[in-house]
């Protein structure tokens, strides 16, 4: 092979290693492995409407603890009900991996094996996660039947997998 040949096929080669290398760090975004946000909400309150009778009591519909899946995931979970007609999904203690395009999600399947089938039914997207440690609150929207929902995930939209899942308790 002359050296003019060489040269083009090792330009080449870097050029597809510099593209691939490039696309494999946006896809994994292997970075947030090591970087932890933390976020400390408080816990939500209703609004008082000035002139208004106050609001009734904080009220926790369902609870649930997080089981790890795709990564190590622990916390608590709670739907609570802001005796205004709002309700909010409160993860308190949230510990799990950082990753990309992390959402945190309703979903009506249940919790089994490693969280692979949580995308298969119905599910509500409640935004994307805050932090990957802490306590965080996220609005239910208006209408939403939690009796249809079983689960609070938190769903790698990237690989399609669960970090980790809550199954949601009815309280008495």
């Amino acid at each position: 092979m002359s050296r003019t040949k060489r040269r083009a096929v090792l330009w080449i080669t870097t050029a597809l290693v510099v593209v691939a290398a490039s696309v494999g760090l946006y896809l994994f975004q292997p970075w947030r492995l090591f970087t932890t946000v933390r976020v400390n909400e408080a816990p939500p309150a209703a609004a008082v409407q000035p002139g208004a009778p106050a609001p009734a009591a904080v009220e926790h519909l369902v609870t649930g603890m997080f089981t790890s899946h795709a990564h190590e995931t622990s916390g608590s979970v709670a739907v609570l009900d802001l005796g205004d007609g709002t309700r909010t999904l409160r993860l308190t203690n949230l510990r799990t991996t950082n990753g990309p395009a992390l959402h945190v999600w309703l979903s009506d399947q249940p919790v089994k094996g490693k969280g692979g089938n949580l995308d298969d039914g119905e599910h509500i997207d409640l935004g994307s996660l805050k932090g990957n440690e802490g306590n965080q609150n996220y609005a239910i929207p208006a209408g939403t039947d939690l009796g249809r929902f079983s689960t609070v995930t938190i769903w790698c939209e990237r690989f399609s997998v669960s970090f980790g899942a809550a199954e949601l308790n009815r309280l008495a």
